[in-house]
C-alpha cells in the first residue's frame, strides 16, 4: 500500500532529475488512456480536457486509427522521401481535397510545417512576385504561436519565448491581432505573407472580431500577399467546422496543419496550397527524413476519412453549445470573461480567487485535467468524442473549484 502510494512522487522526482525543465507538468503520471478517459499509474481515472493541445481531437486510441497503425506497421514503417511508398498518394490527394488545394507538403511537427510556409512565402515572393533578393517581410499578429524554432520565436510577443535566444531571424513586422487597419498598414512593396492563427490559441484562445479575417482576406488578394493561416490548434474540426477560418467563408492561399493531423499516435503536419504557391518548390530545396512516412502518412489518411464524414464537426458544435453555456452560467462566479468557439474555449479566472495554475492543480484534484495559460486564463479542448455527460461533469468539477 505505501509502495503504491510512493509511485507516483517517485516517477515526478525522477522526471525531473533526468529531464530539463522546459515545461512544468501537473503531478500526474499517466499510465493508459481511452476515448476522452486517462488512468495514472496508481489507477485514478482523469477527464482530458485538452486532448494534447488538440492532438487528440479523435480522443486516445481512436479503434480506427489504432488498426491504421497497427495494419502499417506490420508492413512498412519508413522509406525516405527518396522513394515513394504505398500510401503517399492516397493521404496527399484526399488531404489535398479536405483543404481544397492543389497540392499537400507532408512534414512532421507544426514548427516543422511553420517554417516550411515561412520559407514556400519568400520563395514565392522572390519568384513570383518579385521582390527584391532579401527583402521578403512577412506581417504577424502580437500574442501569436506558431512554435518554438529560432525563427519563430524572432516575432513572438511572449518574453519567455524570446528570452536569451537571439540573435533573432529578421523579415517580420508585428501588428496587434484583430486591428485590421494596422495589418494593412504594415504590408509594404516586399510583403509576402500575412501569417495568422484564425483563433490564437496559446494567448488564451482569442478569436478576432467578426469581420476581420474577411478582411485579411480581401487586403491579401488586393495586395498580391499570401494568407497563410496556421490551423496546427484550430483546424480539423476543433471548432466545429473542418477549419476555423470557414467560420467566415474564407480560404486562405495556404493552411499550416499538425496536431489532430496524426491522430494521436505519430506527429504529422502538413502545408496545402495551390501549385501557383507549393509548385515554387523544386527537388533539394527543401525536406525533411520522416516527412510523409508510411506511417504517418496510414494513421493521416484515416484522420482525413474521418473528417470527411463531417460527424466530428457537428460534435464539436452541438457539445460545444453545451460546453460554453455550461462555462457561461459560471461568469460571475468566479469566471471573469469565456472566449471560444466550439469544444475550445478560453477561460478568465477572476485573478484574486486564484491563478490559472492553481485552478488547474484542483481541477486535476477533482479529476479533470486542463492546462493554464498567461497567469489566470485557463483553457479547456476535450476530445470531440466527450459526451454531454462528461462535458457537465467537467463544468460542474470547475464551479466546485471555483466555489472554493
Amino acid at each position: 500500500m505505501i509502495d503504491d502510494m510512493l509511485r507516483t512522487p517517485e516517477a515526478i522526482r525522477d522526471a525531473e532529475r533526468w529531464t530539463a525543465h522546459n515545461y512544468h507538468p501537473l503531478p500526474v503520471v499517466v499510465s493508459s488512456a481511452e476515448g476522452s478517459w486517462l488512468t495514472d499509474v496508481d489507477g485514478r481515472r482523469y477527464l482530458d480536457c485538452l486532448a494534447g493541445y488538440s492532438a487528440l481531437n479523435f480522443g486516445h486510441r481512436h479503434p480506427t486509427l489504432i488498426a491504421a497503425a497497427h495494419a502499417q506497421l506490420d508492413r512498412l514503417t519508413l522509406t525516405s522521401r527518396a522513394f515513394i511508398h504505398d500510401q503517399f498518394a492516397d493521404f496527399c490527394r484526399e488531404l489535398a481535397e479536405l483543404c481544397r488545394k492543389d497540392l499537400v507538403l507532408p512534414m512532421n511537427t507544426g514548427a516543422e510545417a511553420v517554417e516550411t510556409g515561412i520559407k514556400v512565402a519568400r520563395k514565392w515572393g522572390y519568384q513570383v512576385k518579385g521582390v527584391a533578393p532579401g527583402q521578403a517581410n512577412i506581417v504577424v499578429a502580437e500574442g501569436n504561436f506558431h512554435g518554438r524554432t529560432t525563427t519563430i520565436v524572432s516575432f513572438s510577443t511572449d518574453p519567455d519565448a524570446r528570452a536569451d535566444f537571439g540573435p533573432f531571424t529578421p523579415g517580420f513586422t508585428v501588428v496587434p491581432y484583430g486591428d485590421l487597419a494596422a495589418l494593412t498598414a504594415a504590408i509594404d512593396e516586399n510583403t509576402v505573407a500575412v501569417l495568422l492563427e484564425p483563433i490564437q490559441g496559446e494567448q488564451g484562445v482569442v478569436v478576432p472580431p467578426e469581420g476581420y479575417l474577411p478582411g485579411v482576406r480581401r487586403v491579401c488578394t488586393e495586395r498580391n500577399v499570401l494568407f497563410i493561416a496556421d490551423e496546427i490548434q484550430s483546424g480539423l474540426g476543433r471548432t466545429g467546422d473542418t477549419f476555423a477560418c470557414d467560420h467566415e467563408g474564407v480560404t486562405p492561399d495556404m493552411y499550416l496543419l499538425g496536431k489532430a493531423l496524426g491522430g494521436g499516435i505519430v506527429p504529422v503536419s502538413a502545408v496545402a496550397a495551390n501549385a501557383d504557391v507549393l509548385g515554387v518548390l523544386r527537388p533539394g530545396q527543401h525536406g525533411s527524413t520522416f516527412g510523409g512516412n508510411p506511417l504517418a502518412c496510414a494513421v493521416a489518411t484515416e484522420v482525413v476519412r474521418l473528417l470527411a464524414t463531417g460527424e466530428f464537426q457537428r460534435r464539436s458544435t452541438e457539445l460545444g453549445a453545451r460546453l460554453h453555456a455550461g462555462l457561461r452560467s459560471l461568469v460571475g462566479r468566479g469566471l471573469v470573461a469565456v472566449r471560444g468557439r466550439g469544444l475550445w474555449a478560453g477561460l478568465d479566472i477572476d485573478p484574486s480567487l486564484m491563478s490559472g495554475r492553481e485552478a488547474c492543480e484542483r481541477l486535476a484534484e477533482r479529476g479533470v485535467l486542463a492546462k493554464d495559460t498567461h497567469g489566470a486564463t485557463i483553457r479547456l479542448a476535450p476530445p470531440l468524442v466527450i459526451t454531454e455527460e462528461e462535458i457537465d461533469h467537467a463544468v460542474a468539477q470547475l464551479a466546485a473549484v471555483l466555489a472554493g
